[in-house]
């Protein structure tokens, strides 16, 4: 299975010391650095931020930051993420400002897939509103030929595959689609086995990265910020994991989201070359 694999670096795995929601999630690495450094290890995909995405803007432009991409043989880009999109009242206006900033990146560059999260919230999803409002979602991105793909988290309102393959159901846009993380699935309880209940079209995007069985924290959002590991380097099944997802009928580019405090106080090579090297070789088990 490792002839012919694509690999996309998501944006948290090579922007170095920052993280998802914290005091700031723009890389301290030029834009044009983290790009070669993936293109070197041998990826040809790259996950985009908006912050980060509006800062090298205004450093470079929108012109060069596609010389780049191109020059470097990155076919695939993302960008993440899209936030409380079925929401109303203050929540969606504020929402609606960062899907604004996305769009307008989307527009720029293109974009293989906008990620868009579930509720953080908890309880049980609203599936009829959350399937209307995101085949909104999906008809905005529709005429840019990106894809809108909405992740399964084990502590958000969309936890489990029902759920997922519910709103999917209802907003029934050929442009959007499910993200499947090993990590969500091992922390949610979620067998691999189940991935085949899935109908195949609304697979659109794969993450691997790796964990150790049992959390070695209490708190399952500083596990997932903070203690993830390089695929293979932990006590997950990653290889069974992609052996559940090609009988699925999954067959495009994998992203790697590797969120740990110790990756990502490593160097731009090491990060992108011990990403692409740990992935490949789950590959090359299957």
């Amino acid at each position: 299975m490792a002839a012919g694999v694509e690999l996309l670096i998501s944006y948290f795995a090579i922007s170095g010391d920052v993280h998802p929601f914290g005091p700031t999630e723009i890389s301290p690495f030029p834009f044009k650095d983290r790009v070669e450094a993936a293109a070197r290890a041998g990826f040809v995909g790259f996950g985009l931020h908006p912050d980060d995405v509006a800062t090298t803007r205004d450093q470079i432009g929108y012109a060069e930051m596609r010389r780049i991409i191109e020059a470097n043989g990155i076919k695939y880009l993302e960008i993440e993420a899209v936030v409380d999109w079925y929401k109303t009242g203050e929540e969606r206006a504020k929402a609606d400002l960062l899907r604004a900033q996305i769009f307008e990146a989307v527009n720029e560059l293109g974009m293989r897939d906008i990620k868009a999260l579930p509720g953080f919230e908890g309880g049980e999803p609203n599936i009829e509103l959350m399937g209307e409002e995101f085949g909104k979602l999906c008809d905005q991105a529709a005429g840019t030929g990106t894809e809108v793909v909405l992740e399964i988290m084990p502590w958000s309102n969309v936890r489990t595959i029902e759920a997922g393959v519910g709103i999917m159901k209802v907003a029934n846009r050929n442009n959007g689609g499910l993200l499947l993380d090993i990590w969500h699935m091992a922390r949610g309880n979620i067998p691999y086995s189940d991935i085949s209940k899935i109908p195949a079209h609304l697979i659109k995007a794969i993450e691997i990265d790796d964990a150790l069985r049992e959390p070695p924290v209490e708190s399952i959002w500083d596990d997932t910020i903070h203690h993830r590991m390089l695929p293979g380097e932990g006590e997950l099944d990653v290889p069974a994991f992609l052996r559940a997802v090609k009988t699925a009928g999954y067959n495009s580019v994998y992203g790697t989201e590797v969120l740990s405090a110790d990756h990502r106080k490593r160097g731009l090579d090491e990060m992108a070359r011990r990403v692409f090297e740990s992935s490949m070789a789950q590959f090359a088990k299957v």
